[in-house]
């Protein structure tokens, strides 16, 4: 009589849950050498450093193998794959949100999922199935799980692949890394200096024309004027932004804006005093937003470049509605706008300096895309 290949229910479980683990496991393993580039790039490891970790991964998959070994022996196997499946995603996860670098790379990707693949990676699967199966099948048996291993090499590389073409980043994953980056954060505080400027503008000086006095007709000419320069401001600096560094652009509008704040604050109360400040203040009006965009496309991307701009917009917001409060406080207060002006100014020269650190460069991933 034919004897059957499965004895019973349970060793048909546990081949096919061992070469179900092994597939995973193996597989997963073949393709850490897909992943160096973005290592080097993004997690600023050097090559060597991607080889120690490898090393130490093989080193702790032997010495941990029979470990696990001896514990599926003495507890069973199924509680000790799901232990070192633990080790092996506690590695993977902190390899891809943190902390990564360093010495964490090599604890991450070295010395935790290497325990792990001492668990998951063959040994003690081929152990369990040899106790289900008689001598006469066992090793066909063991042939499966291993050829298995063969599959998920075969397989995983190939998703890999597939998956760096078709993953798209998710609002969630746009969110987190723009406010990781210091430059995002900057450009968030520059403009809300922005907002903070013309709404003041705006909103008080019509009432300041009157403290000031100069004539009435002056602040519906200085409003006018701000429309008109602001389309020529507008277009200059949208064409030098692609031409020369935006950071650097956004530095000299808000140097520039301090500036010509100062002169209309201390030159003699005059016509042509309102209307230069209209043409000038209006020139640089509305310049920050080319250059400010093009930061967040350059560096981020297109992709959620409404949103990531939206962000950074609703700072400008912030900014506006202290402007428009503030000037009107600080009259009540003082009977003067001229504490409003001092913050106005002393903000433009901070908006000068913090543009400067901005690492305008793209991201690593956009290289990738």
């Amino acid at each position: 009589m034919k004897e059957k290949f499965f004895q019973n229910k349970l060793a048909l479980i546990t081949l096919l849950s061992a070469c179900g683990i092994v597939a995973v496991s193996m597989g997963l393993r073949q393709t850490f050498g897909l992943f160096s580039d973005f290592f080097v790039k993004d997690l600023q490891c050097t090559i060597t450093q991607f080889g120690l970790a490898i090393g130490i991964q093989m080193l702790m998959w032997g010495m941990f193998a029979p470990i696990f070994g001896a514990m599926a022996d003495k507890i069973g196997g199924n509680k000790v794959t799901l232990i070192a499946f633990l080790f092996f995603a506690l590695g993977i996860y902190l390899l891809y949100s943190g902390p990564n670098t360093g010495i964490f790379f090599q604890i991450n990707l070295g010395l935790l999922i290497g325990i792990g693949l001492g668990g998951t990676a063959i040994s003690v699967q081929i152990g369990e199935v040899g106790k289900h199966f008689p001598n006469k099948t066992r090793g066909l048996a063991i042939g499966i799980v291993v050829a298995m291993a063969s599959i998920g090499y075969f397989f995983s590389p190939m998703y890999t692949k597939f998956a760096f073409k078709t993953h798209e980043q998710t609002i969630p994953e746009a969110l987190k890394e723009a406010f990781n980056h210091k430059g995002f954060i900057l450009l968030t505080f520059g403009f809300f200096v922005c907002g903070f400027n013309i709404t003041l503008v705006s909103a008080h000086i019509p009432g300041y024309i009157q403290e000031r006095g100069f004539e009435l007709w002056t602040a519906f000419a200085i409003l006018s004027l701000i429309g008109l320069f602001n389309i020529f401001g507008t277009l200059s600096f949208g064409y030098l932004s692609g031409k020369y560094s935006k950071k650097k652009l956004l530095s000299i509008l808000y140097f520039s804006r301090g500036i010509v704040l100062i002169l209309f604050l201390v030159l003699p109360t005059s016509t042509y005093v309102a209307l230069g400040f209209g043409m000038l203040y209006g020139y640089l009006w509305l310049s920050t937003i080319p250059p400010t965009n093009g930061i967040i496309s350059q560096v981020f991307g297109t992709k959620y470049l409404a949103m990531l701009y939206g962000v950074v917009f609703f700072s400008h917001q912030i900014g506006s509605f202290f402007g428009a409060y503030l000037g009107g406080y600080f009259f009540d207060q003082y009977g003067s706008y001229d504490y409003a002006w001092y913050l106005s100014i002393a903000l433009s020269f901070f908006a000068t300096i913090v543009h400067l650190p901005i690492d305008e460069k793209p991201l690593p991933r956009l290289a990738t895309t």
